[in-house]
């Protein structure tokens, strides 16, 4: 009895040791998978510094259009200033031929007769200092006789100025406005000639025919008018020209 009671003392002492071992533990960091993580690690830092790069790049470039931006805005500020420019001067032209031709043409010589002679005033500065000059005579100064021979001046000094087609343009205006038909159409011819792309052609090529008109040349003048129609279907130019055919 006292062997049996000894043997499941040892037994149970056995057992409890058995249990008590503990488990065997993996290093879940070495081998394979630790490779993986430094690869992970290394790709993510690599695409860090190429995400950085490209903010970099998009900065400069965004800086660029900024200033590009800034020098169109520039630009057209400009350029609309000038178009204003060009707008009040075509208003104050086109009263001033409005009220001429409203004139009794006897009215007109007996006025022409009585204006004084202006001498040309010598040019100086650059090219659009000499146009400005010419168009503020018209807009600021109203010295419509004075301005005739600095636009003359001015197409004898810059006959490759870009503003060469607005000066004829202008010059014939103010010829036409004299009815000085010859001299008004000179001009117009000039610029319907030579400057195909003006803005002013079609009523360039309008006037152009009154000046025909004038000279008696009524089938000369026809061939203009029907011309504006031709060519400029829409514009005031056009709708005026069809109103001076149908009235011949």
């Amino acid at each position: 009895m006292k062997k049996r009671t000894l043997a499941l003392c040892l037994l149970g002492l056995y057992g409890t040791a058995v249990y008590a071992v503990p488990a065997p533990v993996t290093d879940v960091t070495t081998g394979s998978n630790g490779q993986r993580l430094d690869e992970i690690e290394r790709l993510l830092k690599t695409r860090t510094e190429a995400q950085h790069r490209q903010q970099e790049q998009l900065d400069i470039v965004q800086n660029e259009v900024n200033e590009l931006r800034g020098a169109i805005e520039v630009q057209n500020y400009q350029l609309e200033k000038i178009l204003e420019r060009q707008r009040e001067l075509y208003l104050e032209i086109d009263k001033r031929m409005e009220s001429v031709m409203a004139a009794p043409s006897t009215q007109y010589a007996a006025t022409e007769n009585t204006t004084p002679l202006i001498e040309p005033v010598e040019m100086s500065g650059n090219e659009s200092e000499a146009y400005d000059k010419a168009v503020n005579l018209i807009l600021k100064e109203k010295l419509y006789d004075q301005a005739i021979p600095e636009f003359k001046a001015f197409l004898q000094r810059f006959p490759n100025s870009s503003y060469v087609p607005n000066a004829r343009y202008w010059l014939g205006q103010l010829l036409f406005n004299k009815q000085d038909w010859a001299g008004a159409g000179e001009q117009f011819q000039s610029l319907v000639s030579n400057y195909p792309d003006s803005s002013k052609r079609a009523d360039a090529l309008l006037k152009l025919g009154i000046t025909e008109m004038e000279r008696s040349n009524i089938a000369r003048a026809k061939q203009l008018w029907e011309q504006v129609v031709r060519e400029f279907p829409d514009s005031s130019s056009a709708k005026l020209a069809a109103k001076r055919i149908a009235n011949l």
